[in-house]
């Protein structure tokens, strides 16, 4: 089933806060799969579980599971790339892979996979499941160069466009146990948007050098994490309640984060400066002790 929802707009590039302070004095943990040229982290569940993609030597992307300390590989079968995005409370996956046929979504429960398209959608990707099971993601139409979004909740697709005309592109990429859907937008610049209640939010990072921001993942008491781009490079936010902070990888040339759990811990990616990219996650101690 396919339904459309009426979604309104509250603010067109409505910048939230202001930059307060940089992320960075708590430890960042480095994070590279086993033998891997690349290794990427993309979504955190509440107990620490963490999935992710890593790049083999022989150039085939894979995604990964690390949980307990131990990396279990995840191939969709016949696949010839996989990457997973997004893990639940219950261990949940949801990702991307690619066979002959073109890109498709996948649900990865209790050790089977399922393949998620969007009906009569050329290509399809899964970014995000939440405890209930409603998964986000995006799709492409034959013959369109627009990107559209979706939420999967049971076996209804609902549609997610950004509401302007000019929008070519809508990417939902986090949601959180209550509904609340984060991503970003096109159109002419890339944006950030928080879905909530039916009313669209954009955002962007502050500063008047800013050309870039995309949400990445939001948790439950709406938190969100993402990346930026602005004349000084690429860098990875939180935005918690109206305030934003930088979060830079010391050293890094690029940072992105990507997901934040219940506990305030942050995974991303980050480019060292020999163009190697790894994972990593970022404890945040004082949102566990209440500080």
């Amino acid at each position: 089933m396919r339904r459309q929802w009426s979604f309104y707009l509250l603010a067109l590039s409505f910048a939230l806060g202001a930059a307060s302070n940089v992320l960075g004095q708590e430890p960042f943990t480095k994070i590279d799969f086993p033998g891997a040229i690349d290794t990427r982290c993309w979504g955190i569940n509440p107990r620490g579980d963490i999935v992710g993609s890593y790049v083999s030597t022989n150039q085939v992307t894979y995604g990964f599971l690390l949980g307990g300390g131990s990396f279990t590989t995840i191939e969709f079968p016949g696949a010839t790339s996989t990457e997973a995005f997004g893990i639940n409370p219950r261990g949940d996956i949801v990702g991307r892979y690619v066979d002959a046929s073109g890109g498709h979504g996948y649900l990865l429960r209790g050790g089977s996979f399922t393949t998620i398209n969007y009906p009569d959608a050329i290509s399809t990707e899964t970014s995000a499941i939440n405890p209930r099971g409603e998964i986000v993601g995006d799709y492409t139409l034959p013959g369109s160069g627009t990107v559209h979004g979706f939420l999967l909740s049971g076996d209804s697709f609902s549609k997610i466009d950004f509401p302007s005309a000019t929008v070519t592109l809508t990417l939902p990429l986090g949601i959180n146990p209550r509904g609340d859907i984060v991503g970003g937008y096109f159109s002419g610049m890339r944006h950030a948007f928080l879905l909530s209640d039916g009313v669209f939010t954009s955002f962007d990072f502050p500063g008047t050098t800013t050309t870039v921001t995309i949400a990445l993942g939001i948790n439950p008491r709406g938190d969100i994490v993402g990346r930026y781009v602005d004349a000084s490079g690429r860098h990875g936010y939180l935005l918690s309640g109206d305030s934003f902070s930088k979060i830079d990888v010391p050293g890094a040339t690029f940072t992105g984060a990507a997901a934040i759990n219940s506990e305030g811990d942050i995974v991303g990616r980050y480019q060292s400066a020999d163009g190697v990219f790894h994972g990593f996650l970022l404890s945040r101690q004082e949102s566990k002790d209440g500080r």
